[in-house]
């Protein structure tokens, strides 16, 4: 057997090795592609994973929205609301403590998750020692009726890391969507145990919220927001008001407000602000992992 010969079995047998090689591999990336496309067509087609520019965060100041959260995805928040009123003082004054920033803070912190297609749960808790558990169902979007979007809210806070004062809410937010420019909404809310001493009115331990809040786009990523909470029942200090403007920046919503209180949570949101004269600045910070 000469040379050549050997060098051509040996050639026709490394073609040969070759071609089996790529007839596995071509066969294994074809099942991996196969398994794989059904979880990748749910990733890129659930619709709750799209930008809508109508409603680009799960809250408006302190009210929420009808926003959904995929499933399996998750949320994150920063509230922070400066101690001192903006109209304590004259201007030089409110200067000198660069407008509130140098003074004392009430900050929260929030976790959101998605548990299933249209449920939503989480974790708020502020400064103040107040711990709130809070969860939301959409029950119906704008874009299935033409009409509205819907969603039932459920929540419960408590005082001193979730040791006293325990106040349990219920309630549905309404948006209506406009187009690409905003959203309306209307939060009819019923907070129990709003009260914190209810020996002092008997008749009064609970309260209904009636929020009204507005977002709108003034610039492809840049909104107004404003938000006003009249309530009936117990009803100490003042109707929480509030106005903004704010910033979207990829799966980031950055928020400026100003506002009458420092509440965040239901329970909070129930017992209202200090005064009518007394403004506190304060900011958002939403953070979206998907």
């Amino acid at each position: 057997m000469t040379v050549s010969s050997l060098t051509a079995g040996t050639s026709r047998r490394g073609t040969h090795l070759l071609s089996a090689v790529s007839v596995v591999v071509a066969a294994a990336t074809v099942l991996v592609l196969g398994l794989c496309a059904p979880s990748l067509a749910t990733a890129q087609d659930d619709p709750d994973r799209d930008l809508k520019v109508s409603q680009p965060d799960f809250t408006l100041i302190t009210l929420p929205t009808t926003l959904r959260l995929p499933r399996y995805r998750s949320a994150f928040r920063v509230t922070h609301r400066f101690l001192r009123p903006l109209g304590a003082g004259d201007f030089s004054d409110l200067l000198s403590d660069f407008f509130g920033l140098d003074s004392g803070a009430q900050i929260g912190l929030e976790y959101r998750f998605g548990l299933m297609r249209g449920l939503q749960a989480g974790i708020n808790r502020t400064s103040d020692k107040t711990i709130e558990f809070f969860s939301e169902y959409s029950l119906m979007q704008q874009q299935n009726n033409g009409m509205f979007g819907l969603a039932a809210i459920a929540s419960i806070d408590g005082t001193n890391n979730f040791q006293n004062s325990y106040s349990p809410s219920l309630g549905v937010v309404l948006s209506r969507e406009l187009g690409e420019h905003g959203a309306l909404y209307f939060e009819p809310i019923w907070v129990n145990n709003s009260n914190p001493d209810p020996s002092e009115l008997a008749n009064d331990n609970d309260t209904v919220i009636y929020g009204l809040g507005a977002r709108l786009r003034i610039r492809p990523t840049v909104y107004v927001v404003g938000e006003f909470l009249p309530r009936t029942g117990y009803r100490p200090g003042v109707n929480h008001g509030s106005f903004g403007i704010e910033k979207r920046a990829g799966g980031h919503v950055f928020q400026l407000n100003f506002s009458d209180s420092f509440a965040t949570t239901m329970g909070q949101l129930a017992r209202g602000g200090t005064n009518s004269d007394d403004w506190y600045l304060g900011f958002n910070i939403t953070r979206k992992f998907f």
